[in-house]
């Protein structure tokens, strides 16, 4: 995601201290994406060497620098709102790759991999499902934040019972790539994550 045009969209309200950017910041997106002072105060120098933001010249007593945004940066945060993400390759993503893995790697049984990551992405949409019933709703930039890890997290889900049901097809015989686990009847946990988990049903609603 991108931290600078966060920051922008937030000193769009007003001027802000950098620590409370931070804290503005984690409290409308749940804290599910951390921000330190650190990467705070980094980004809003570069925005600073870039027109887009500016601050007070002098700290008397101590105080902090309040920031503010220009009008440059205002055409910079209109201009991101309005740009759709480009077409790039696909990331590089870590189970996908991991996967990959261990479907070359001998003694490996690779459903058993998946079905432990699908347990512990399951129970990471239960955490989030939690969150969606305790939140306010009144408070839709964090239902909207929820709402995307939900429906994230199930996509993640669906494409490891699709990965699942592939190598559940593949003959249990010599020639098939090393570690995978032989043909078989599907386990409880392979049940469609729509079905087997309340989340998905509770972030349409």
């Amino acid at each position: 995601m991108s931290i600078r045009h966060a920051l922008l969209a937030l000193l769009a309200e007003g001027s802000k201290y950098g620590l409370q950017l931070r804290q503005e910041f984690e409290a409308r997106t749940g804290e599910v994406w951390p921000l330190n002072v650190g990467q705070v105060y980094t980004t809003l120098q570069r925005l600073e060497r870039e027109g887009h933001v500016e601050s007070d010249e002098t700290e008397r007593d101590g105080a902090q620098r309040r920031f503010r945004i220009t009008a440059g940066g205002e055409r910079e945060l209109d201009r991101w709102l309005r740009t759709p993400p480009g077409a790039t390759p696909p990331p590089r993503d870590e189970l996908v790759i991991k996967v990959q893995v261990a479907m070359r790697l001998p003694g490996v049984d690779v459903r058993e991999i998946l079905q432990l990551h699908r347990r512990r992405l399951v129970e990471e949409m239960q955490r989030y499902t939690h969150l969606k019933a305790e939140t306010s709703p009144d408070d839709v930039a964090l239902g909207l934040v929820v709402d995307a890890e939900l429906f994230r997290l199930e996509a993640v889900v669906r494409w490891l019972d699709a990965a699942d049901a592939r190598l559940r097809r593949l003959p249990a015989a010599p020639g098939v790539a090393a570690g995978t686990a032989p043909s078989g009847p599907a386990r409880p946990a392979d049940r469609n994550p729509v079905e087997s988990t309340p989340a998905h049903e509770e972030a349409r609603r």
